[in-house]
């Protein structure tokens, strides 16, 4: 069972979003065990500070090391690690061939950025990995941590009871999922492609494929240039 331990300043806003849906499914079914820990229970600060300012000036506080060391430290005296997370915008922007990586790993760390930043000796001797969910500032690093935890969560196999669905998803061959009907074949007078209705798969499987290539195309061609250069 994979276990990720995400590590916060803010843990309140970790739990009620991890308890619920497909990943607090998950944790209830003993699929994925997830911990979150506050960063201030580790702190030697009598003040319980776990931020101080920048050497060298500057706007913005910094995370200091010492509660982070010693939470990490006490973390992988129990186990090993194959990863140890940071959350940081200057991070290569997490994709789906990373939570497919991350969903086979057997213990993971999330470690969430927040203030300006974390010291750098944090990321010079324990983190392994550096992501990020896109070019914007948010106020810290516990959504990039939930963003990761879903996508990797709903990868283990028998979280999602339809396999098949995961294996589909956008991004998973490197393209972005066409349009999808259910019933009525027919609503307000908007019918339902003839194709889909068919029974012929072959041509449903054609008929998607060329959806999913033309809705690339249009939405996101820098994937459709990677993926057409990679076929």
């Amino acid at each position: 069972m994979l276990r990720i331990d995400i590590i916060s300043a803010v843990p309140a806003l970790l739990e009620s979003p991890l308890s619920h849906s497909i990943v607090g499914r998950a944790r209830d079914n003993g699929q994925v065990d997830i911990h979150i820990h506050d960063l201030r229970d580790y702190t030697e600060d009598k003040h319980l500070k776990i931020d101080d300012y920048p050497y060298g000036g500057g706007a913005g506080m910094v995370l200091t090391p010492q509660p982070i060391f010693s939470c990490i430290e006490s973390l992988k005296a129990e186990r090993d690690y194959d990863d140890i997370i940071f959350t940081a915008p200057n991070g290569k922007q997490f994709d789906q061939k990373d939570a497919n990586r991350l969903s086979v790993s057997e213990n993971l760390i999330i470690l969430c950025g927040h203030y300006k930043g974390v010291d750098q000796r944090v990321i010079d001797q324990l983190i392994t990995a550096e992501y990020s969910i896109g070019d914007y500032v948010l106020s810290g690093g516990e959504l990039p941590a939930m963003v990761m935890a879903d996508a990797i969560t709903r990868l283990i196999p028998g979280v999602i009871g339809d396999a098949e669905s995961a294996l589909s998803d956008s991004f998973q061959s490197g393209l972005l999922e066409g349009p999808v009907y259910t019933r009525p074949s027919s609503f307000k007078g908007l019918d339902v492609p003839s194709v889909l209705t068919s029974g012929d798969h072959k041509k449903i499987e054609q008929w998607k494929h060329d959806q999913s290539l033309d809705t690339t195309k249009k939405r996101r061609p820098d994937l459709y240039k990677k993926f057409d250069k990679n076929n």
